[in-house]
């Protein structure tokens, strides 16, 4: 069976407070953007993992497919089965492409194998492996808050608007990012802005990361006021970094402003 996973943009991201466990609770709203990867799972005689498309690093059984599987094995005794991942989304790039394969893995062993999970149960399965993966089990717009595996579902739709997604190959470190970032409570609640017309989400719907992200790379800075200069109703950074994202009515025609760059554009779909 195939699926194809999709990313994530985060629309606002507040660092709202340092955690016992030293990690942090936050408040963002996970947008379902369909740039995808593919997933291919058949059953076979004994487990295995291959990949093509963009290079993915690490060890395979530190791979988060493989992780997924193992601990439905452990749990559920399940089957061998062959994994294939076609690596299209980017790495590293604050756009959750490696948490929605583990979410999609999740969700297909579910199906291949009749395991009968409902989401809250997949979802558990998925907070064991990643804070973001539990919202790739159902993607929908959401509110994420504890670590980010807390999900609400958010009344919210952009499916009229053009999105253009710029990765421009920089590695940004969540671990640093968190260790920049000073945890407040936002003056706003993220759904009251939300709430408010898009063009008024420059001033108030903020990314908690980018003031320090965009000193250490200076690059992700001039990305958004490219995509601002092309008329984006809103732009911002993803997650920790280091992909930028701008809000559209229109195709917005972008030239050669971003060279050497990964680009997705098209309409979103919710």
């Amino acid at each position: 069976m195939v699926v194809f996973p999709p990313c994530k943009i985060n629309l606002g991201l507040h660092v709202v407070s340092k955690r016992p466990d030293g990690y942090h609770n936050i408040e963002t709203c996970f947008y379902p953007v369909p740039w995808t990867d593919i997933l291919e799972i058949i059953p076979s005689e004994k487990p295995g993992f291959t990949f093509s498309g963009s290079l993915i690093s690490g060890k395979k059984e530190d791979n988060l497919c493989v992780r997924a599987y193992s601990l439905l094995k452990q749990d559920l005794n399940i089957p061998p089965v062959q994994l294939h991942l076609h690596k299209i989304i980017p790495s590293g790039a604050g756009l959750g492409g490696g948490s929605s394969d583990a979410a999609a893995t999740l969700k297909l062993l579910n199906e291949i194998f009749s395991l009968g999970m409902e989401i809250e149960h997949l979802r558990s399965y998925a907070s064991q492996l990643g804070s973001d993966i539990p919202f790739f089990v159902d993607p929908r717009p959401a509110l994420g808050q504890g670590k980010g595996e807390i999900i609400t579902p958010l009344p919210i739709s952009l499916k009229v608007k053009f999105l253009i997604v710029v990765s421009p190959g920089i590695h940004s470190s969540t671990a640093e990012a968190y260790r920049h970032v000073k945890p407040g409570q936002p003056k706003s609640p993220l759904m009251e802005i939300l709430e408010q017309p898009i063009a008024e989400w420059k001033d108030t719907l903020l990314n908690d990361f980018e003031p320090s992200v965009f000193s250490t790379f200076p690059l992700l800075q001039d990305i958004k006021e490219k995509l601002y200069q092309h008329g984006a109703g809103y732009a911002g950074m993803s997650g920790s970094g280091s992909a930028i994202f701008g809000l559209f009515d229109q195709p917005p025609h972008i030239g050669k402003d971003f060279p050497g760059m990964q680009l997705w554009l098209g309409r979103l779909t919710q």
